[in-house]
């Protein structure tokens, strides 16, 4: 099993913009002094710049063009709604709003289909009704190589529902309650802990129960990351929210943004740098708007390409 992929899939935004509705339970999330139509033109000059850095560094990205109607102000962050796993699987999950879920698309799936091997399609997605959620590598941080899954339980991420999926899979999850300086639940477990190849960025303060921070930190060393702990206040910079890439040529990058990138001190870049190269980006706006970082804007895909078929 690799830790890590070589393709990644990104949705061009068509209606990026502020969404009330995950507001409630997501504190990232903030207003900047711009129209509507100007939120969504910086939006999109981001994301351009952020897919190019991808594919000057020699990281192949499947850029997906978000569809105008219906509007969907996160379809920048396909992370939550899809995922795909090295045994061909591709799943979908249940989001906790429902303005999120008319982001889950037949026609991608197909286009996963049309050009990679896919052996298993599971959809989550009915769990809604039961009012169970499980959002995807947001509410995950699946470490492919140990098969366990590390998540923050939320009204984002329902245990039950991590369980089975772990279980569906032959993974172990290590589930535990993660609250911010003001003792709400940290809502996605990708804001307070990114896992690479052979280390770990996490914030080890919001883990407020020594019973579950301790059994976190055994896993982890267990299975020989170094751990690197950011406070906070890193974490509101998005300094958690990273993901580890390989290059067409063999190279590691980990992905984060500028605001996280600027705001780790140099002993924690240095420590990085012993694991990984970095590459920051710069989404102010995304980040501001829509609460997610990069992490969020990416989607791993470990399927294998279908060949082509010659004459």
């Amino acid at each position: 099993m690799k830790q890590t992929a070589t393709t990644l899939l990104m949705i061009r935004p068509a209606s990026f913009g502020f969404n009330a509705e995950t507001a409630a339970s997501n504190v990232f999330q903030g207003s900047v002094p711009m129209s509507e139509h100007q939120v969504q033109v910086k939006a999109v000059e981001e994301f351009d710049r952020f897919t190019n850095t991808l594919k000057v560094h020699g990281i192949d990205v499947l850029v997906i063009e978000d569809t105008p109607y219906p509007v969907k102000p996160d379809a920048v962050f396909p992370n939550n709604w899809f995922c795909t796993l090295q045994d061909g699987t591709v799943a979908t999950f249940p989001m906790h709003t429902a303005n999120r879920r008319i982001e889950v698309r037949n026609d991608l799936i197909q286009t996963l289909k049309d050009n990679y091997i896919v052996t298993n399609t599971e959809d989550w997605t009915t769990y809604d009704a039961d009012n169970l959620f499980l959002e995807g590598t947001g509410s995950m941080i699946i470490d492919h190589e140990n098969k366990i899954i590390y998540a923050c339980l939320s009204p984002r991420t329902n245990k039950t529902l991590l369980e089975q999926f772990a279980q569906a899979h032959g993974y172990t999850a290590v589930s535990f309650h993660a609250m911010d300086e003001k003792g709400i639940e940290v809502y996605h477990t990708n804001v307070m802990m990114h896992i690479g190849v052979d280390y770990t960025v996490i914030c080890l303060d919001t883990i407020k129960d020594e019973t579950e921070r301790k059994q976190v930190v055994d896993s982890l060393n267990k299975t020989g990351h170094k751990i690197i702990n950011i406070s906070m206040e890193q974490v509101h910079h998005y300094a958690g929210n990273m993901l580890q890439v390989k290059s067409n040529d063999g190279v590691l990058y980990t992905i984060l943004s500028q605001q996280a990138y600027n705001s780790l001190d140099g002993q924690q870049k240095q420590q990085l740098q012993e694991h990984t190269n970095l590459l920051p980006v710069n989404i102010d706006t995304i980040e501001t708007v829509g609460g997610g970082s990069v992490r969020c804007m990416m989607a791993e895909i470990f399927l294998h390409k279908k060949r082509v078929a010659t004459a």
